[in-house]
Formats: C-alpha cells, structure tokens, sequence
C-alpha cells in the first residue's frame, strides 16, 4: 500500500492536482448513504460545517501520514500528564476513544456525552459539556 500511495504522489506532482479519494462523506446524502457518510454528510454538506474553499475530502496520498505515524505510539508521553477524553455516546469513533482511554497512565478520565454523536460536538453548544472543560482547564493548568 505505501509502495502504491508512493507512486501516486508522483503521479500527483505530474499532474500538478492530487487525485482524490473516494468520498467517506459525501456532498450531498440520500436514505441510501451509510450512517456514518450521512452523519459527516449533514454537517459538512451544510451550512453548519461546508466552507466554500474545503473540497471536504481527501487526497488518495493523505493515508500515508497515518501509516508512518500511528496515532497511539506516543501516548506514553502525553499522559501521566492529566488527560480528558470526551467522547458522544454515539459517535463512530467511540471505540478509539476508549482504546486510548485504556493506554493512557492516571490521571485521566473519560466522559461520554449521552445522546451525542460524533458531529454533535463540534457545534451543539447545548451537549458540549463546558462545564467538564472548564473544570478540567482550572484544574491542570494551574
């Protein structure tokens, strides 16, 4: 797979536009998108989250980065220090959130939001729990 992400950022420098990847959330849904592109389809195909100068998608070449940097290898460095995970009750991703939960040092805590998906906390002020993070911030960052 590297080998082929390789090759295809010379084709991308040739070309002078990378190629892009198939849309995981595409502009635009219907009752046939998968619950994850839907759910990355209402907010970013919106305009909650759509910007005007974001093609909101990536290029075939932007998996690399993830490869040759898994995102768990340094937690040992991050934490002891303390470290909140806040996480939707619903979210997709809630698995990484509690694997990374689980490889972090104390102090830490996980807080799950209920009834939040993923999206919900980038904009729902009503289910972003400030009062955590302010609490959190007051606390460690003395």
């Amino acid at each position: 797979m590297l080998v082929a992400i390789a090759e295809q950022r010379y084709v991308d420098f040739e070309a002078a536009q990378p190629a892009l990847a198939q849309r995981g959330a595409p502009i635009g849904f219907d009752e046939n998108t998968d619950p994850i592109g839907r759910e990355f389809g209402e907010f970013y195909s919106t305009p909650r989250g759509y910007h005007p100068n974001s093609i909101t998608q990536f290029t075939v070449t932007s998996s690399m980065s993830w490869m040759n940097f898994p995102l768990l290898t340094h937690i040992k460095s991050i934490s002891p220090r303390p470290i909140l995970f806040i996480i939707g009750e619903h979210a997709h991703s809630r698995y990484f959130s509690e694997d990374a939960y689980e490889l972090a040092a104390e102090p830490k805590e996980l807080y799950i939001v209920p009834n939040a998906g993923h999206v919900d906390l980038y904009y729902k002020t009503d289910l972003i729990p400030f009062d955590k993070l302010e609490a959190f911030f007051t606390d460690n960052l003395k």
